[in-house]
């Protein structure tokens, strides 16, 4: 079904629930795994960057340290992930990103916004939508611990080579 599967982690409860749904999707599928995390283009961050050294650096560690847990969790349940952070406009990067490494779907979170920041900054699902190539999952899905620790060790158990 997938061969190729994106998924985008900012580390948020909403980015967590797309990345263990994606995770568990990937699984079921036998598919391969690209991690990214975008580094969002604030300009808020550059002002403080420029009244506050470090600012911007600060902001590149944390999204590192996400980028990195996202990549050893997904290391933990069995993947060989690969993956990217980059900086720039989430949906404009996941996107390019998504094409560039010929994704056959994109796993993304969902974080509810009001209608001044829709109608701010626009959005993201439309604009993934109407620009991607491949399909999209808004993950939604919440999967508590207990349920994705059952739910993994049964693929091991349905994908187990029995002893001869």
């Amino acid at each position: 079904m997938y061969c190729r599967i994106l998924l985008a982690y900012d580390g948020s409860s909403d980015g967590q629930k797309a990345l263990r749904e994606g995770a568990l999707l990937a699984m079921t599928c036998g598919a391969e795994v690209f991690l990214l995390s975008v580094i969002p283009d604030s300009t808020g961050v550059v002002v403080a960057d420029a009244a506050f050294a470090g600012a911007l650096s600060q902001q590149e560690e944390n999204y590192r340290a996400i980028f990195e847990n996202g990549i050893a969790r997904l290391k933990a349940i069995g993947f060989k992930p690969s993956g990217k952070l980059v900086c720039g406009d989430p949906a404009q990067q996941i996107g390019a990103v998504a094409k560039a490494i010929g994704a056959e779907l994109v796993v993304v979170g969902h974080r509810k916004r009001s209608i001044m920041e829709r109608w701010w900054s626009g959005s993201s699902g439309s604009y993934l939508m109407d620009r991607l190539d491949c399909s999209l999952l808004v993950s939604r899905h919440s999967i508590s611990d207990e349920t994705f620790a059952k739910a993994l060790e049964a693929f091991r158990l349905k994908t187990a080579v029995p002893e001869v």
